[in-house]
């Protein structure tokens, strides 16, 4: 145990001894009225407090406290005599030195009490006398073990000091001990590095030894084969040379026979441009031929152009709307078992096309049993500005309405409506299919459209060109480019000099026909599609797609404009009575060509409003009629061809262009 410790430990023991010294009461002889003094005991503070020590007890105490010292109670030596005895209960008499007290109330002799008197204040001197000798000896020792207690104070402190020294110390070995053994670490990481080099490096020249000793081989075989080729070439330089004495001969004979060649070659090589020279003339006559066919060839075309465009002006003329019929080939869907008309699923019309020439003329026949049971055979004739069979493509159906988009660029208002029965191909000859093939009128004529203004950028025309597409459902306009809920904006059909429009509807800017694609992407994707008796996913709205086109000429100042709609009508079976607006603007404009001034009733619908500039005569107009191939849909196609009919034969006026001179 340290120094320190047992300091600690001594100083605890004496401050309890202290206060448990100073706990205890300091008791005082109880004195009596009357009755003789006596002198005091010692108290059993002080008669408990430790006595002087020395040695290794006295270490153990520490710093005891100064003791005050008692005064005696004042003894009264004139204390009146009793001669009787008391009543009360009888006070309580000191103790004597021999520790027995007279009884109380007993008569005492004056004399007896003054020796009393004098014994006790012996004995009290006495007493006092040993307690002030017993502190002036606690005090002696007190001071004595003060001292002691400030000898082991300062060793205590001094031993502290060195320990802190020594703590100190030790801190700093242990620190020189890491840093130590820190430089013994990286010395010894040094050592395994440059071990480690050392034996890579030695691996690398262990490596380069090997490789050396095997290019010394390889060079050895090599020269050994160099040695043995270098043999051979010899022995073949000799018998080169025994061959060419031998040849030496042979090559005068091979001179005379060169020299008959040579004449030989002389001969045929006149022969051969005899040959020549009649050849050139007769691919010159090919040539000629050739160009003939071609002249006749672009002759042909332009004569059909020409023809084309002789039959546009007599129908502008006219005023009549041109009218296309189309019939599409059966489908593969047409066979399949989910088909609603399963009497006569895949049976075909009776259709057939007897003007193979011109091909305007389409024969339906049908077939039906009288009451008494006889057939009964009927057959109908209709006649178009064009008739496309089943196997028509949409080439050839572009190629005969390409000259209308011709005409947008050229200032006028042209309309192309495609009518027909649900499934019967409307949306697939207006839109068409994914691949280049398939591409339907509307990108078709776009197309034209930009590919005639590319053309006229050379005679200092340019032209800006917008787009708008619009669906009509249930007499609500839609905006297929908007990006609002359906039926919740209103739109209102505006006409005025520069046209139609419709309010709040998205017009896009067109800068190629590569944006056109989008826009019918992002207008295919909100159309209102639903499923009717003729096809899961006819459509039940007219969509009306519209190409603005403006143009100005920047040398003559003149400027155009012009615009291409294109409609998809809705399915024109009777189950769907929207279109009956559109017949009666069909008759009430047949009529006022027969009759004079008629009333048109354009705003019973909002398709035919819509379409008021195209059909009132201020544009140029073409439907083309589709027709299903299937015997199921004949009622339904001899419909459309009657109301075709009824179109095809209506006036309309002519067409304007739409120039405005240079200001």
């Amino acid at each position: 145990m340290s120094t320190s410790t047992l300091g600690h430990k001594r100083k605890a023991e004496d401050n309890n001894f202290d206060a448990e010294a100073l706990d205890q009461p300091r008791k005082l002889p109880a004195i009596g009225n009357g009755a003789t003094a006596r002198p005091l005991a010692a108290s059993r503070s002080a008669l408990n407090r430790p006595t002087a020590t020395t040695g290794p007890a006295a270490k153990q105490l520490s710093g005891p406290q100064r003791l005050t010292r008692p005064e005696p109670p004042k003894l009264s030596t004139s204390a009146p005599r009793r001669t009787t005895r008391a009543t009360s209960a009888p006070p309580k008499q000191p103790a004597s030195s021999t520790g027995l007290l007279r009884p109380p109330g007993r008569v005492i002799s004056g004399s007896r009490v003054a020796s009393g008197h004098g014994l006790q204040t012996k004995e009290f001197r006495d007493l006092q006398n040993q307690v002030a000798s017993i502190e002036s000896t606690q005090l002696a020792n007190a001071e004595k073990l003060a001292q002691t207690m400030d000898a082991e104070r300062a060793k205590v402190a001094e031993l502290e000091a060195n320990h802190r020294a020594l703590s100190l110390e030790l801190a700093n070995a242990k620190s020189l001990e890491l840093d130590k053994r820190r430089e013994l670490v990286s010395a010894s990481d040094e050592i395994e590095k440059l071990r480690m080099k050392h034996a890579k490096e030695i691996m690398e020249l262990e490596m380069d030894v090997k490789s050396k000793a095997r290019e010394a081989r390889e060079l050895a075989d090599e020269l050994r084969l160099a040695k043995s080729d270098l043999e051979r070439e010899r022995d073949t330089v000799s018998n080169l040379k025994a061959t060419l004495s031998h040849q030496s001969t042979s090559h005068i004979t091979l001179n005379a026979q060169i020299n008959a060649l040579q004449a030989q070659k002389a001969a045929m090589r006149m022969q051969l441009d005899a040959v020549m020279t009649t050849s050139s003339d007769k691919t010159l006559d090919l040539e000629t031929a050739h160009r003939r066919i071609l002249d006749l060839e672009q002759d042909a075309r332009e004569s059909e152009m020409v023809r084309r465009k002789l039959h546009n002006m007599i129908q502008e003329l006219k005023g009549n709307i041109r009218v296309f019929c189309r019939v599409r080939p059966v489908l593969t869907s047409d066979l399949s078992p989910s088909s609603s008309f399963t009497a006569e699923r895949g049976r075909e019309a009776d259709i057939s096309f007897p003007d193979k020439r011109d091909h305007k003329e389409i024969v339906v026949s049908s077939s039906s049993s009288s009451a008494m049971g006889s057939e009964r055979k009927e057959i109908y004739n209709f006649g178009f500005d064009r008739v496309f069979a089943p196997e028509s493509t949409q080439a050839e159906v572009f190629e005969e309405i390409s000259l209308l988009a011709q005409s947008c660029v050229d200032g006028y208002n042209v309309c192309i409506f495609a009518y027909g029965q649900t499934g019967s191909g409307k949306s697939f000859t207006m839109e068409g299919g994914s691949t280049e093939s398939t591409t339907g009128m509307i990108p078709r004529a776009v197309n034209q459209v930009f590919n005639a203004a590319d053309d006229l950028k050379s005679k200092g025309w340019e032209y800006k060109m917008d787009g708008q597409f619009l669906e009509i459902y249930n007499e609500t306009i839609n905006d297929l480019l908007g990006k609002g809920e359906f039926d919740k904006k209103k739109h209102e059909i505006k006409h005025d000099k520069s046209g139609t429009r419709v309010t709040d509807a998205n017009v896009m800017p067109l800068p190629s026909p590569a944006s056109v694609t989008s826009l019918l992407r992002v207008a295919n994707s909100r159309r209102t599609v639903a499923a009717t008796l003729m096809n899961e996913r006819s459509s039940r709205s007219h969509s009306v797609f519209t190409l603005r086109i403006s143009g100005t000429n920047t040398h003559t100042g003149e400027s155009c404009e012009g615009s291409l709609n294109l409609v998809d009508l809705a399915g024109s079976e009777r189950l769907n009575s929207k279109l009956s607006a559109l017949g009666d603007v069909i008759a009430a404009l047949g009529e006022k060509g027969e009759k004079g001034e008629k009333h048109i009733p354009y705003r019973n619908s909002k398709l035919t409003y819509l379409l008021q500039n195209s059909l009132s005569g201020n544009s140029k107009t073409l439907m083309i009629l589709n027709l299903s191939p299937l015997a199921a849909h004949l009622n339904e196609s001899l419909c459309s061809l009657r109301f075709a009919t009824k179109v095809n034969n209506t006036m309309i006026g002519t067409a304007k262009k739409q120039i405005r001179g240079s200001s």
